[in-house]
């Protein structure tokens, strides 16, 4: 009993272990991807300190024999031990440090380095207004907001609501129109079956997405912050872009499809096709990796000297939304990208590049991220804020107005947007640095030029000025119609024309 005891048990717990992905698929993804992670960082001190164990027990064995022979001891093991011990952890150490810039360097094998300016972006409402008008918008909803997302594909901002309770999945999903100009807004909101799509993204047992999606494909996870919600007519679908890991010394992350989750049915679907649903199918998670990655742009010395790359700008005044600003390109193209402008490593604020990362990417490989160089670079997003504050006071800020998101809108131009987080009136967009001679101007929120602080020469603002100064010195100098001499007109001819001026003058009144 005893003898199988002691076989049975341990064979029990290996079978477990071997047939974990069958029956605990979630659970066996995560210790996969754990353990890949720590064997990276150990493989390396774990083979050296074996070769080096027996080397030593070698060496130990020989020494012993010749003691033998002499008749004494020898404290060389001791002594050989401690060596090796030390030489082992200082191993592990290196090992480490120099892993973490070699797995960078993975990451930077799809970026690319390039003096040419950055591609025209389109202006959008700001991240934070879209948090903050989804709460007046939610109607008789119960739930608590999970997720927020801008969906440049439509020009929209997603939100994603879980239904309260443990054993619970979503309850709501809602697409806001937030134009930066007008005044027409639309909501669209999208329910779940609450009975038959049951499951959320960390909810328990069987009511957690992560479970299906192991289920259905295994060895890829996701971050929950990358899935977003969309509404196909009234049926909700949640997007969820997934991500493999590849390599064994240096493991890194790779894109992977996504898995889409029906709102109404409950059924779970993985695709590879980048056009399922109308918003970002490479994750952001990813592409902010692949920014930081660029530290790695230098030597080894400069890595860890922190000499070489460049730092998303957090000077504060993009606060809530510092990086990764999803972007529609203003051509007919369709496309999008993550853009984050870039500082250099150190105190510097100046905004020295650009990077851009596709927010669609077909393929199992690393998004191209694109970093674009500034030649003149720019001020700092606090500086420009400041700016917009000192030139612009007549506008802002009065009561709960104030400068939000300074974005990169293309070429050598930020856009920065005015108002309160439930009316935007203005955006100032410039160029370059805050104190150089380059056009700084007001416009209303949806792009109507009002004035310019400085209008370079030859610029279309200063063309648009000019233009609309000499429409109104024509305006000033034209008189009235010269109606001739009035002892020529009829009693009737000057009455009928007394009523004309008369329903004149009074429409204009009334029309203020």
């Amino acid at each position: 009993m005893d003898r199988i005891l002691r076989i049975g048990i341990p064979a029990a717990a290996a079978a477990l272990v071997l047939l974990s992905p069958w029956y605990a698929p979630y659970y066996s993804t995560i210790a996969v991807w754990e353990l890949r992670k720590a064997l990276s960082w150990l493989a390396v001190p774990v083979l050296a300190g074996a070769l080096a164990l027996l080397v030593g027990l070698a060496g130990m064995l020989r020494r012993r024999r010749a003691d033998r022979r002499r008749g004494g001891g020898s404290d060389a093991a001791k002594v050989f031990g401690c060596l090796g011990a030390v030489a082992g952890i200082a191993l592990t150490f290196a090992w480490m440090v120099y892993g973490a810039y070699l797995q960078d360097r993975a990451y930077m094998a799809a970026t690319r380095v390039v003096t040419g300016p950055v591609p025209e972006l389109a202006a959008r409402a700001p991240y934070v207004v879209g948090k903050a008008q989804a709460d007046p918008h939610l109607g008789d909803v119960t739930g608590e907001i999970a997720d927020i997302s801008y969906l440049p594909d439509s020009d929209r901002f997603a939100t994603l609501v879980e239904r309260r309770g443990w054993l619970a999945g979503y309850e709501v999903g809602l697409v806001q129109d937030i134009p930066l100009g007008g005044t027409s807004r639309s909501q669209q909101r999208c329910r779940f079956d609450v009975e038959a799509a049951d499951a959320r993204i960390g909810g328990w047992f069987h009511h957690n997405l992560g479970r299906k999606i192991a289920a259905q494909k295994r060895w890829v996870r996701f971050d929950a912050d990358d899935a977003y919600v969309v509404c196909n007519g009234d049926k909700p679908v949640v997007a969820v872009p997934l991500k493999r890991q590849t390599g064994f010394l240096v493991v890194t992350e790779r894109p992977a499809g996504l898995a889409l989750y029906d709102g109404h049915t409950g059924r779970l679907t993985v695709t590879a096709d980048t056009q399922a649903v109308p918003g970002p199918s490479y994750p952001l998670s990813l592409a902010a990796r692949q920014r930081e990655a660029t530290a790695a742009v230098g030597s080894f010395t400069e890595w860890w000297f922190e000499r070489s790359g460049w730092d998303a700008s957090e000077d504060g005044a993009n606060t809530g939304n510092e990086s990764e600003f999803a972007l529609r390109h203003r051509d007919s193209s369709g496309n999008s990208s993550y853009v984050t402008p870039l500082t250099p490593q150190g105190e510097a604020s100046s905004v020295v590049a650009v990077s851009t990362v596709p927010t669609r990417h077909r393929g199992g490989g690393l998004a191209p991220l694109t970093v674009h160089r500034l030649d003149p670079t720019w001020s700092s997003p606090a500086a420009i804020v400041a700016l917009v504050k000192a030139e612009y006071r007549d506008v802002c800020c009065y009561n709960d107005d104030r400068v939000f998101e300074v974005v990169p809108t293309g070429g050598t131009t930020w856009t920065a947007t005015v108002g309160s987080e439930q009316n935007i009136r203005y955006r100032v967009e410039g160029r370059g640095q805050v104190g150089g001679r380059e056009a700084t101007c007001l416009k209303s929120a949806d792009g109507t030029l009002i004035r310019c602080a400085y209008a370079a020469p030859g610029s279309p603002e200063e063309q648009e000025l000019a233009r609309r100064e000499e429409g109104k010195r024509k305006e000033q100098g034209a008189g009235p119609p010269d109606l001739g001499d009035l002892t020529a007109y009829t009693p009737e001819q000057l009455a009928e024309l007394h009523r004309r001026i008369s329903e004149e003058v009074t429409r204009r009144l009334k029309g203020g």
